[in-house]
């Protein structure tokens, strides 16, 4: 069964959790406050975590955002559990990424049945991505592992599309999800280009893309992304917004301000210089040298170079 982390500073619920979880099949590990269930977490990847909202040292909160900004932990799902009823407090724990929310007290029935609900999607994604029909996390994890421990040279490119929400916000979801199925579809042509058929193209979720490909044909396939990408994106946005190359919308945070049209930023790490011991290691680099794409403003690609 499942590997659950829960963090709660009140202990009759934390033994709640723990008995109610553990009485379904599942291992729980407890922890009284936030970072402590963090560093846990980023240690030994649960399938699932629960975090109360107010706890010492880190709150509900903050373990949400760091467990989103850590590539190892950005997809494992997050139940959070609060006595605050508002709506305000539910929605600042779902926009950071939480997948669930449960109001203290709870009936252990119904935590148990929406955790059962949550880990059978996140498996399900996990495998197949059931928008693009791409192998998921789970299938993409193998991939790499198996590489590494057989030693291997090889190249991993994480694909982001930048801009995206503001897209996403402004034109619906329903012509999001063409574009997520077009940036498919171009990885899928520049792979069969210039890649190998031992070559595996994942979808990460969201409008996050992987290749594991073979060191040397690692740039060609990132040129060929990049150029079907800009040759045909301008075409998913009205006459208004491509003449001008910017669309209006909002931010994060609510501000309204002027958006780009979307590019792609494609990070490449390679083991041609350096080794990797484990698949979350080469994640949060890979994650790393994505970033640097991502500040130049048009589509690229960075290879990391570096040495360990």
């Amino acid at each position: 069964m499942a590997k659950i982390i829960s963090a709660d500073d009140d202990l009759e619920i934390s033994e709640l959790i723990k008995i109610t979880l553990e009485n379904e099949g599942h291992t729980v590990s407890s922890f009284n406050n936030g970072l402590d269930a963090y560093q846990s977490a980023i240690k030994e990847i649960p399938d699932l975590i629960i975090l109360d909202v107010m706890m010492p040292k880190m709150n509900g909160y903050e373990v949400v955002e760091k467990l989103k900004e850590t590539p190892a932990t950005r997809l494992v799902p997050v139940i959070m559990l609060t006595s605050q009823s508002q709506t305000k407090d539910k929605i600042t724990g779902l926009k950071l990424g939480a997948d669930d929310y449960l109001t203290k007290p709870f009936d252990p029935y119904e935590l148990a049945a929406r955790v059962e609900g949550i880990l059978n999607r996140y498996h399900e994604t996990r495998a197949v991505n059931p928008l693009t029909g791409l192998p998921g996390n789970v299938s993409i994890e193998k991939e790499i592992t198996k590489r590494i421990s057989a030693g291997v040279q090889f190249a991993v490119l994480w694909i982001d599309l930048d801009n995206f929400k503001s897209f996403n916000d402004n034109y619906g979801f329903e012509k999001g999800d063409i574009i997520l199925k077009e940036t498919a579809n171009f990885i899928i042509d520049a792979v069969k280009n210039h890649g190998t058929v031992l070559d595996m193209i994942g979808h990460l979720g969201g409008d996050d893309f992987i290749v594991v490909t073979n060191c040397e044909c690692a740039e060609n396939i990132c040129m060929h992304i990049i150029k079907l990408f800009d040759e045909n994106i301008s075409a998913y946005y009205s006459d208004e917004d491509r003449a001008r190359g910017y669309i209006i919308s909002k931010d994060r945070l609510g501000k309204v301000q002027a958006f780009p049209l979307m590019s792609v930023s494609i990070g490449i790490v390679t083991n041609e210089i350096r080794n990797f011991n484990h698949y979350a290691q080469l994640a949060e680099l890979a994650a790393e040298v994505k970033a640097v794409a991502k500040e130049i403003p048009k589509s690229s690609y960075f290879k990391d170079r570096r040495k360990a």
